[in-house]
């Protein structure tokens, strides 16, 4: 089997609260191997009430054009049952910047991130993004509060870009020769608040060594026909149909798309480091083997063609 390049990316966030908190972070992947793939990112706080600013370190550049505020198709309790696992009833727009969902006993405020002011702070190779929770304590009526926007994952879109193979040309024509099946393998980690991960313009920030993050849980939406390492994986399932019109990503093809659920708990730990690791393959026939194979059997073809009419021919002459 010939094997692609493989490739790793390992991606380091932070998440904290500045106030009195014990929050969990939700990571949503769509992940598009030949195309753009999108993250979505939900912070749950607890206590918002008293928490002053919300924070997030994002390992690339991004601008505020590329943020998706898809709180905005909560609306849709089909959405909502399908993003929450859970029978919904939601006061849509209950006020300037907030909604209100109730579901599994309790209810809880839905912040509207574009209806609010933001800053995107460059910080090293990446972006910090500010949000000020001050501000949004006249529009909170729980002192729970649910944030997500989608944004591109511009880390996984360069991990997947093609790229020239540095390999000799012998090798990859040997490797072409010996079998047409080509492996791709990708290695993909996200570590939330990971230290060593994380720019010194993040670490030296002390509200950062204070958070108190609970829990962690990322979930993954690949086509079928990739592999993904799911030993830590807690459930797997196909993903909603009530999801594919008006909440997927743009010119995300999902009807053949199974989900992976990872979930990770800091009971004694409340630093709340997270670290989520897979490996993703596909296995594929190249065409540019299969076209050496047809030329291989054709140039036999016309060989042995060629010897046998000279043989008759000869035979013939006597």
């Amino acid at each position: 089997m010939s094997k692609k390049q493989r490739k790793f990316a390992d991606d380091g966030w932070a998440v904290w609260i500045d106030g009195d908190d014990t929050s969990t972070v939700y990571i949503n992947d769509w992940i598009d191997p030949e195309g753009k793939s999108y993250i979505d990112l939900g912070i749950r706080i607890r206590g918002v009430k008293s928490s002053k600013n919300l924070y997030v370190y994002v390992p690339y550049e991004l601008s505020r054009g590329e943020m998706e505020d898809i709180s905005l198709l909560y609306k849709d309790t089909r959405i909502l049952q399908a993003t929450f696992s859970a029978v919904c009833i939601v006061d849509y727009m209950k006020n300037e910047h907030t909604s209100e969902i109730a579901y599994n006993g309790k209810t809880v405020d839905i912040v509207h991130i574009s209806t609010m002011e933001y800053d995107l702070v460059p910080v090293s190779q990446g972006t910090r993004i500010n949000l000020d929770l001050e501000k949004l304590q006249p529009f909170l009526d729980n002192d729970e509060a649910y944030i997500i926007w989608r944004m591109p994952h511009k880390t996984l879109d360069d991990i997947f870009k093609w790229h020239v193979d540095g390999e000799t040309t012998l090798t990859r024509l040997r490797d072409l020769v010996t079998s047409p099946v080509v492996q791709e393998k990708y290695g993909y980690s996200v570590r939330i608040n990971e230290a060593r991960l994380l720019p010194e313009g993040i670490t030296r920030v002390g509200a950062f060594h204070r958070q108190k993050l609970k829990k962690a849980v990322i979930t993954i939406s690949l086509k079928e026909n990739y592999e993904i390492n799911d030993s830590g994986c807690y459930r797997i399932r196909r993903l909603e149909e009530n999801l594919y019109t008006g909440y997927i990503p743009e010119g995300y093809q999902c009807e053949d798309v199974i989900t992976y659920e990872w979930n990770q708990n800091r009971e004694h730990n409340l630093r709340g480091q997270f670290n989520f690791y897979n490996s993703i393959t596909k296995n594929r026939v190249s065409r540019v083997s299969m076209l050496i194979y047809l030329m291989f059997v054709i140039g036999i073809g016309v060989v042995i063609n060629y010897v046998s009419n000279t043989v008759f021919a000869f035979f013939g002459w006597f």
